[in-house]
């Protein structure tokens, strides 16, 4: 049997006893060191998280800006309402709590629709309305049933309300729910994240869009105390909101009325400017939409019907519609050619019909031509044979550049966003839009056409209002816009938006002079002239009919040709023509005609703002083929 040391069992268990200790002793160490870390050094930081878990920070939404016209109409403001709102994380059974809560609160159909679509976007822990301006009955109702419903509560929210409906719907836009788009918006602007806080809606389009961030306001927060179940106990400060600034339009809103009821049920846009400051005076899109579909967020049946609707009144035409501006082309043209020294005003060609060049044959609108026609009597009788001649002999780079100036082809500034460059064509451009080399080159016979305004000539018409507004401002030209001045809620300062010229095209003055006689014996003498008969002022303007389809070869004939097949019409004008006050560029989509369908619009426009008349009616189309556009 052997026995062991008793000396080196000794020496062995103060070995372990000494490890222990020291393991023991190094423990007792880091939990000194964690314990100095905690309540020494990050002392602060643990006690301001520990005051935030006691203290919450509520925000308060500000009020939205309001939106008004010149005159100080309303058309944009906010109403507070209760909702009904559902928080899907403490929902067990949705449909089944929508179907008790529907035994207490009446919800519809598109309520569940809308709140079906808000629950796809949203997320779980968000609060979202199944039911939105609910009646003081209601809401008595509910309180008294609200225990049966855990996660859904009333709220009482700020709505924005546009007053006249579909009116001027393309030029205020709308506002709907933040969505992750929105908040890149956010995250972007400097020092609008933390302003952003609380607030569910944002700016979609229109005014709405452009001016968000004024529009929104400063957003206010409350400091509650809470207990340890998350419950207020009592607020210890507050920071009121400051509501949103106020937005005064240059829109006339009782022209803006006249224009939108004067196209009736006809597709297409108007835009009408004031020359000497560039300020809007109507931007019509036709046919509009309800902007107050969408403040709750738009159920799913009105946006299909909206979305699909043939007429596409989501589409602003104003701003992205482009269209061929046929003949209203054609006084820029003959500018050009005096500008250039292609053509004096007394200088006659003679038009018998057709113009040929090349193995193509140029056909008038008026069979058998104009016999010998100036400069005058080519707007006055829009005749195209002088402008197919006028096209060839000035050369494509010569068009596009002159016609440049005008802001052909080129986003006008306009404030409001989307805005669609259109198309000015030039070899340059053709060899950027096409990819096969011999799609990219420039043929001379293209020329011809882009006289007229056709060919690959596409403007929206506020460019087409923007350039006939500079022509009558003698070449000056002003950036289009829609606020006149934005107005500070809190101290009621007003930021005008000054009208600074954008250039002045170069051009002497006894041109510009030919040129708006020419237009004006289009209204008197010409074919604007039915339009206008017996009007108390004096106007210049020029018809333009833009063709939608190749006839190859045969005449036009409106009544034979579909709907949506037909020509588009359209009438650019100015008045009074000796100092105009007003400009404006009237399309009328499929109308045939610009004498017959976009300049009888034009005339009641015109007889409201010069004479204060009011039109009984929408504009009557001239059912009577007039001879040119």
């Amino acid at each position: 049997m052997e026995f062991k040391n008793p000396q080196e069992e000794l020496e062995r268990f103060q070995r372990r006893l000494g490890f222990a200790g020291g393991f023991v002793l190094f423990c007792f160490a880091v939990l000194f060191a964690r314990f100095v870390w905690l309540q020494i050094i990050q002392h602060d930081y643990y006690q301001t998280r520990a005051e935030e878990n006691r203290i919450s920070l509520v925000p308060i939404v500000p009020n939205r800006g309001l939106i008004v016209d010149r005159n100080g109409v309303v058309l944009a403001r906010n109403y507070s309402a209760y909702t009904l709102e559902v928080t899907p994380s403490k929902a067990m059974n949705m449909d089944a709590l929508i179907d008790d809560l529907g035994q207490v609160i009446d919800i519809q159909p598109k309520d569940r629709r809308r709140f079906k679509k808000l629950l796809e976007e949203s997320k779980n822990f968000e609060s979202l309305p199944i039911r939105t301006r609910l009646t003081d009955e209601e809401v008595a109702k509910f309180i008294a049933h609200r225990y049966r419903f855990p996660g859904v509560d009333i709220k009482a929210r700020l709505f924005r309300q546009y007053p006249m409906g579909d009116f001027a719907s393309h030029l205020l836009g709308y506002i709907g729910r933040v969505n992750d788009s929105d908040l890149d918006k956010i995250e972007e602007e400097e020092d609008q994240e933390a302003n952003y806080r609380g607030t569910e809606h944002f700016g979609k389009t229109g005014l709405e869009q452009h001016y968000e961030f004024d529009l929104h306001g400063q957003t206010g927060f409350e400091q509650v105390e809470v207990d340890a179940g998350g419950h207020a106990v009592r607020t210890l400060a507050s920071t009121a909101p400051i509501a949103g600034n106020n937005l005064t339009l240059t829109v006339d809103a009782k022209l803006q009325e006249v224009a939108e009821k004067a196209f009736g049920d006809r597709r297409g846009a108007l835009v009408a400017i004031e020359p000497s400051t560039g300020g809007i005076l109507a931007l019509v899109s036709m046919p509009n939409y309800d902007p107050n579909l969408f403040v709750d967020g738009i159920d799913p049946s009105s946006w299909d019907q909206l979305n699909n609707s043939p007429d596409k009144p989501m589409i602003n035409r104003a701003l992205n519609g482009a269209y061929p501006p046929g003949s209203t082309f054609k006084p820029y043209m003959a500018l050009g050619a005096l500008t250039l020294g292609k053509r004096r005003p007394e200088q006659t060609i003679f038009d018998p019909g057709y113009f040929n060049f090349g193995n193509h044959t140029f056909h008038d609108d008026k069979k058998g031509g104009h016999g010998s026609v100036d400069m005058y009597r080519s707007i006055v009788e829009s005749c195209d044979t002088y402008y197919y001649m006028l096209a060839n002999d000035m050369g494509i780079d010569n068009i596009a550049n002159f016609m440049r100036q005008f802001g052909f082809g080129q986003r006008t500034g306009v404030d409001i966003d989307g805005e669609s460059e259109g198309v000015l064509p030039s070899p340059e451009w053709k060899h950027k839009r096409f990819r096969k080399p011999e799609q990219q080159k420039w043929y001379a016979g293209e020329t011809i056409s882009i006289g007229i305004g056709q060919g690959y000539n596409a403007y929206t018409p506020i460019q087409l209002a923007q350039a006939v507004a500079t022509l009558a401002n003698n070449g000056v030209m002003f950036r289009p816009h829609l606020v006149q001045y934005i107005t500070d809620s809190k101290t009621g300062a007003k930021t005008p938006i000054e009208p600074t010229p954008l250039r002045t095209i170069p051009l002497k003055q006894e041109n510009i002079d030919i040129i708006k006689r020419a237009m004006v014996g289009v209204n008197k003498e010409g074919t604007g002239a039915r339009a206008f008969a017996g009007a108390g002022y004096e106007s210049a303007g020029k018809t333009g009919t833009a063709q939608v389809y190749s006839l190859k070869g045969e005449k036009y004939a409106e009544g034979h040709v579909k709907q949506e097949l037909r020509d588009h019409a359209l009438f650019i004008a100015f008045a009074p023509a000796d100092q105009p006050k007003i400009a404006l560029a009237v399309l009328v989509e499929n109308g045939g005609f610009g004498a017959q369908a976009a300049a009888p619009i034009a005339r009641q426009v015109f007889d409201y703002y010069l004479l204060g008349k009011l039109p009984k009616e929408a504009a009557p189309a001239d059912e009577n083929e007039p001879e040119g556009d």
